[in-house]
């Protein structure tokens, strides 16, 4: 039988209702983000990025706001950062104190200041630390480990498919996601699939794909391509949650504006509980462009929006006159 997107499977032990997952989206997957994902229908959430080392010495703003779990969000995974496996071991016991279901540990973020302190992509450098950490996260949280990483740091380097062998093979990590572009790509280029695909037919864990799946037909070709047992869903679905339910079966064809202004809306109302009206006003100026180019809208309601100093400015912008601008 062929595999489907909607097919059940187990990471880890842990039973998730089908193949499609919430990638961690860095300063954006927080608990109402994922929450929104899982509405949609994503069998899996993993949080933005958290460092280890702000959770170890329980930064409260971290601990407060980045290791909030809906009730409903379930399954869900707390991806965390890091270079000492003492610091993450720590860190784990903590995020599964805090009711994550899984951990993962980020072996890919390419941003300088996350490298240069020897997490991220840099692990792909040392392996035996990259293997360290996934141990340390498991003793520390006794929860499933996984591991999202990168295929390498520069053009030609394959660092982080051997990186991923070691992680299954002697870290024991219940499954490994490989993002197909080397580091300094960032999100440009073409990600190579039969990377992910080799892998996929070597390792006895689970392997997911990432990287370049920005619509529900780039999405089924990865799939299909890898024979990944998941696909994560990051920047395609950043403003689109529509797409999961696209992939699913749930719905065909764009939503229509009611419901793009409703969920937005949605949106909101979540910030301003995570993190207060004023805060929101301001965290929200990065949601906004996704939902008003799907709107249709150009740049003067772009410009507009941005120049609200209040959520309530914006809902009255949005309920009043995006008329005039679309």
């Amino acid at each position: 039988m062929p595999r489907s997107l909607t097919d059940s499977w187990t990471l880890g032990g842990v039973a998730i209702a089908n193949r499609l997952v919430l990638a961690p989206l860095a300063g954006i997957g927080n608990w109402f983000v994922r929450l929104q994902a899982k509405r949609y229908g994503a069998g899996l959430a993993v949080s933005e990025m958290v460092s280890s080392f702000a959770v170890h010495y329980r930064n409260e703003r971290t601990c407060r706001e980045l290791l909030r779990i809906h009730p409903d969000e379930h399954p869900v995974s707390v991806q965390l950062f890091g270079h000492d496996p003492a610091v993450m071991a720590s860190a784990a016991e903590r995020v599964a104190a805090a009711g994550a279901d899984l951990i993962d540990i980020n072996m890919g973020c390419p941003v300088p200041k996350v490298c240069k302190t020897g997490a991220g992509a840099a692990l792909l450098e040392e392996p035996a630390r990259a293997v360290a950490l996934a141990q340390a996260a498991a003793r520390g949280s006794g929860l499933p480990v996984t591991v999202k990483l990168r295929s390498g740091l520069r053009p030609g380097d394959r660092r982080g498919v051997e990186v991923a062998r070691r992680l299954a093979f002697e870290a024991g990590v219940a499954g490994v996601c490989l993002h197909p572009r080397h580091a300094s790509q960032r999100h440009s280029g073409s990600p190579d699939y039969d990377l992910v695909g080799s892998l996929a037919s070597e390792l006895p864990v689970p392997v997911l794909v990432s990287g370049g799946l920005q619509s529900a037909e780039s999405v089924r070709l990865a799939f299909s391509q890898t024979g990944a047992e998941g696909v994560l869903l990051a920047r395609g679905s950043l403003g689109n949650p529509w797409l999961f339910s696209e992939l699913l079966g749930r719905s065909d064809g764009p939503p229509e504006r009611e419901a793009i202004l409703a969920e937005l809306d949605w949106v909101i109302a979540r910030a301003c509980e995570h993190l207060g009206p004023q805060r929101a006003a301001r965290y929200l100026r990065k949601f906004y462009p996704w939902y008003v180019e799907r709107l249709g809208g150009g740049k003067a309601l772009q410009a507009a929006i941005q120049q609200c100093s209040s959520v309530d400015d914006a809902r009255a912008l949005l309920v009043g006159e995006v008329a005039a601008f679309v």
